[in-house]
């Protein structure tokens, strides 16, 4: 009996170990895709709020821009320039966006940007993915609420 203790014991950890590694591969392989999607990823963070039609007055109040972002893209053979609105779900985020928003919110849209290539800006489908991913990496950035949504307000792609 004392000789095949240590071999169940053995025996119940290599057992343990592979059931824990099956698992975890199965999760990887066939999990959760949602968040492999900016769009679906950015639906959720926005989706906790309540979006209540608001008069024109509190838009401005709760509405931000950033205008006139010039940068490279993936193909540095073409530059755009891009302004957008950011909507935001109150004042106070506003307010903390406008502080950020020199030193961390146009990194994360110059980033945004060079990652994109020309085929993906000429249509409306990039341009939705980079609203999607602006809003979840924003996001991320902000403490006193959320962005709820990001229009682009003028885009200009021109090659070199």
């Amino acid at each position: 009996m004392k000789k095949l203790l240590p071999w169940l014991v053995s025996l119940l950890l290599a057992i343990t170990l592979i059931v824990v590694a099956a698992a975890f591969f199965w999760n990887s392989l066939f999990g959760d895709k949602k968040s492999g999607n900016p769009e679906l990823a950015a639906k959720e963070a926005a989706g906790s709020v309540q979006l209540e039609p608001i008069s024109a007055d509190e838009m401005v109040k709760v509405t931000s821009e950033l205008i006139d972002i010039s940068t490279n893209l993936a193909d540095t053979d073409y530059v755009v320039k891009i302004s957008f609105s950011f909507q935001f779900e109150n004042e106070k985020t506003k307010d903390e966006f406008e502080k950020l928003k020199e030193n961390q919110i146009k990194p994360i849209v110059n980033r945004a940007l060079w990652v994109m290539s020309p085929e993906d800006m000429k249509g409306t489908k990039g341009k939705d993915q980079l609203t999607a991913g602006l809003i979840n990496a924003i996001n991320e950035v902000m403490t006193e609420g959320k962005l709820l949504k990001v229009g682009i307000k003028g885009f200009v792609m021109t090659p070199i």
